[in-house]
């Protein structure tokens, strides 16, 4: 079912879309994801100042950057890709930049950690709606063949994103302050919404795949009732879990019992009711994908990799300032270089490798990725320690300048191989369910992948941080990285046992 106001422009979708359009589609939706993680990592450059301005430790930075946008994000993205599979992608995902583009530029006004955190929210409740429903888009506009590469070029907003967010919120932070930042960032997305609802097309939905898929469209909406029974098995277990945390919560502040602070309690269980109830919604899709083990596999290999992606991604801004002794500004201009050339080389490499690749079998798509985070990990620690590895070669270790230039050229290579699973997992994700379920599915994998990957990674490094700084001082972040580089092996790993299974699971 589509909305009336979008039942023309899909009729003209369905006549046929000239190569142009479809790759002007895809450019507007590379704006918009590079606005979404824009909003979404400015946080990141803002570190030092806000850490000044509220008098937070690293840890709750770290639930700011991580908790604070990823629980809402990640839970309220499966409702919203629900109805993605059955309304305008278009007109939900217009509504979605709006609202993460507003409260982004609220986040200026904040006067407290507590308004901040709140502000964070609202972010993370717009950005449900920007992700999945693209997903559902690119799929349907390129067809099978050309996927991984469209999924790679839509991923290209990620570092387009991040370095916009380093360089225009550092630069606009060093000379006019935070807020500034936050609340010219914000009103950029608002202003480009109406962009995207004026000039993008709804295309008929599975339009570029086989007729057998279409089958198969047919077969699950005839499924009798009951046959969603597993996801709403799992659905009602977070609907308990949920329930019995509240209730923990609720023993705690009033009848006294000392088994730990009541907000976290009643926080996890509020988060598990809304898990459950998008669950429920989602009951038929999560029914499909919850049988498959290449799911399972990707879906936690991505999140183990995107604990280092988002956590390292997050902090290494505070890094340089804190070991490389750069400025605010310095630090803009250094990071936004690292992000943009080597995410969009890693970015494009992935996918263009794993399309070719996938010719030979379908397991090319995890495996590429799975390589490269076993390449990434020792790239990143080298790159850290860049002062020690020139001094192999020069005396006194370099000047200053020469440690930078080395440090920079290293960084790009696990920049860009930490990235390079965008293209190719997201690309195999579409083919784990018919047309009709595709933005379902890339939600419940995005609550996998962003729960564990942005709430914990962010928080992860902070806490890790906080842990080591008796030891270490201010070079305890350093050690923290070092610590969640292990988080890549078990990434690779996960992936290549992907590998092994998606072939099974594959749907044409």
């Amino acid at each position: 079912m589509t909305t009336s106001g979008a039942a023309a422009p899909q009729e003209a979708v369905e006549k046929g879309v000239s190569p142009g359009y479809r790759y002007y589609v895809l450019a507007v939706l590379i704006l918009i994801y590079m606005l979404n993680f824009l909003d979404r990592q400015i946080i990141g450059i803002l570190a030092a100042p806000l850490k000044e301005e509220f008098g937070m430790s690293d840890s709750q930075f770290g639930l700011l950057g991580g908790i604070a946008f990823a629980s809402v994000y990640s839970t309220l993205a499966i409702p919203l890709a629900w109805l993605a599979d059955r309304a305008s992608r278009v007109w939900i995902m217009t509504g979605a930049l709006a609202v993460w583009s507003g409260f982004t530029a609220l986040c200026g006004v904040a006067g407290s950690f507590t308004q901040l955190f709140l502000c964070r929210m609202g972010v993370g409740i717009g950005e449900a709606g920007g992700v999945a429903p693209a997903y559902s888009l690119i799929a349907d506009y390129f067809p099978p063949q050309q996927r991984a590469r469209a999924m790679a070029a839509f991923a290209f907003g990620i570092p387009l994103g991040m370095a916009a967010g380093t360089l225009v919120g550092g630069l606009l932070a060093a000379t006019y302050g935070w807020r500034t930042a936050f609340i010219v960032v914000g009103l950029l997305g608002v202003l480009v919404a109406p962009l995207l609802r004026l000039t993008v097309r709804d295309p008929k939905r599975g339009g570029t795949d086989a007729a057998k898929t279409q089958a198969q469209v047919a077969a699950l909406e005839a499924a009798p009732a009951g046959s969603d029974r597993p996801g709403k098995l799992v659905a009602q277990a977070m609907l308990g879990v949920g329930a019995g945390a509240l209730v923990l919560a609720a023993l705690i502040q009033f009848a006294g019992l000392s088994l730990g602070n009541p907000l976290v309690f009643a926080f996890g269980g509020l988060l598990a009711v809304v898990i459950g109830v998008s669950l429920m919604i989602a009951r038929r899709t999560a029914t499909v994908v919850i049988k498959k083990r290449s799911f399972w596999l990707l879906a936690l290999g991505a999140a183990s990799s995107s604990v280092c992606g988002y956590g390292v991604a997050g902090w290494l801004p505070l890094f340089f300032m804190r070991s490389f002794d750069l400025t605010l500004a310095q630090t803009s201009v250094y990071y936004a270089g690292i992000a943009l050339i080597g995410g969009i080389l890693g970015i494009w490499m992935g996918g263009m490798i794993a399309d070719k690749l996938s010719k030979r079998g379908k397991g090319a798509y995890p495996m590429v990725p799975a390589v490269a985070f076993l390449i990434s990990a020792p790239c990143f620690i080298l790159a850290m320690n860049s002062p020690w590895l020139i001094g192999l070669v020069l005396p006194g270790g370099g000047s200053h300048t020469q440690q930078l230039v080395l440090a920079f050229l290293i960084f790009l290579l696990p920049t860009g191989l930490n990235l390079a699973w965008l293209g190719p997992i997201t690309a195999a994700v579409q083919h784990l369910v018919p047309a009709a379920m595709r933005s379902t599915a890339s939600a419940l994998f995005l609550l996998i992948n962003n729960l564990l990957g942005i709430a914990v990674g962010f928080y992860y490094f902070g806490w890790m941080s906080d842990l080591l700084a008796p030891r270490f001082g201010e070079e305890s972040l350093r050690w923290a990285i070092y610590t969640g580089m292990g988080f890549y092996v078990l990434a690779a790993m996960l992936l290549f046992g992907a590998a092994r299974t998606l072939k099974r699971d594959w749907v044409d």
